[in-house]
């Protein structure tokens, strides 16, 4: 992986991933928590190709921009380029753009895990929270 790598990903906006079913708002528009879950797919998706079938990537921050409303109907399209990699911290730019404009932008970062390492951690919460 290098920066300068971009991948993109799709969706439509249907009644699922408004504002209204998702609960972020009152209006029958793309949610803002859906295009940051498309613009972390975007990314995710690019790192896969790159990481061991043991290794996964986590997303551990995003700070974005929700700059235009896109309706039921129309495509958004998700767009992540690497910006930076700093050992198994991979940093990206993200854009989100619906059939009109650019929707939304900001910056993502996700960290390159071992996957069962990183399970066993998690689980162990259970055991801890569980006694």
């Amino acid at each position: 992986m290098k920066v300068g790598l971009k991948k993109e990903v799709f969706t439509t906006v249907n009644e699922g991933n408004t504002a209204i079913a998702v609960k972020s708002g009152t209006l029958p528009v793309f949610a803002t928590p859906m295009m940051c879950a498309l613009m972390e797919e975007a990314a995710a998706n690019l790192l896969e190709e790159y990481l061991s079938d043991e290794e996964t990537s986590v997303g551990i921050s995003i700070s974005v921009q929700h700059k235009a409303a896109t309706p039921v109907g129309m495509k958004v399209r998700a767009v992540a380029e690497i910006t930076g990699v700093d050992g198994r911290k991979v940093a990206f730019s993200v854009k989100a753009f619906d059939e009109k404009e650019e929707i939304g932008d900001g910056v993502h970062e996700r960290f390159v895990v071992k996957k069962e390492k990183f399970l066993t951690k998690a689980n162990s919460k259970v055991t801890i929270h569980g006694q």
